[in-house]
């Protein structure tokens, strides 16, 4: 029995002062107008700063910081992933915010001409979404019989991450991926950003 092609997403902790990263981003949340006209149309019931400010780690020094913090995690997941790369390689190229209230959502998708892409989570009240990944090889199964109800959850179609804050997920830009709608009573607050060459 042979396991090929294994697909890794990395989970960890960072340290950081949550409360004025929070406060950073009710700013930027009250402040980017055009953020919120490009979430209207793109993002269901939510605000993001993709649309808008996506530099976030060139623009506030609070970013800045945390861009250091998850640099030391993707050059550590380049390296379980066998990637021939060295730490100067690739770098955050984008670096945006996401403020789901109850009732919003994010669709699946992918983050194109990038190599690494993850989210840093701020917020996550009990009840919130979890980060929701599909099986890269689900358009290819054809005919496949369903899986046993018992099947391991690291072998099932889809595979789902409960965030905690100060967590950070990574994974390779191709897989794809949603957060279903926030059911919790509170928003959820994160960081989401790519790395891709220098």
């Amino acid at each position: 029995m042979f396991q090929l092609f294994t697909t890794q997403v990395y989970k960890s902790k960072i340290g950081f002062e949550l409360k004025e990263l929070s406060k950073e981003i009710q700013q930027i949340l009250q402040a980017d107008i055009k953020g919120h006209q490009w979430s209207e149309k793109n993002y269901v019931n939510g605000y993001t700063s993709y649309g808008s400010w996506d530099q976030l780690h060139k623009m506030s020094s609070t970013f800045e910081s945390l861009q250091k913090k998850i640099d030391r995690h993707v050059y550590k997941y380049c390296e379980m992933l066998n990637y021939q790369v060295k730490s100067n390689d690739i770098a955050m190229t984008t670096c945006w915010v996401n403020f789901m209230p109850p009732g919003s959502l994010h669709t699946a998708h992918i983050h194109p001409q990038s190599i690494i892409s993850g989210t840093f989570y701020v917020e996550t009240p009990p009840g919130t979404s979890q980060i929701k990944f599909e099986d890269p090889r689900l358009g290819f199964f054809m005919n496949s019989p369903d899986l046993k109800p018992k099947t391991k959850a690291t072998e099932q179609r889809f595979f789902s991450i409960k965030p905690s804050p100060g967590d950070v997920v990574l994974f390779e830009s191709w897989l794809k991926h949603e957060v279903p709608m926030n059911c919790a009573k509170k928003p959820r607050v994160s960081v989401s950003f790519n790395y891709g060459w220098c």
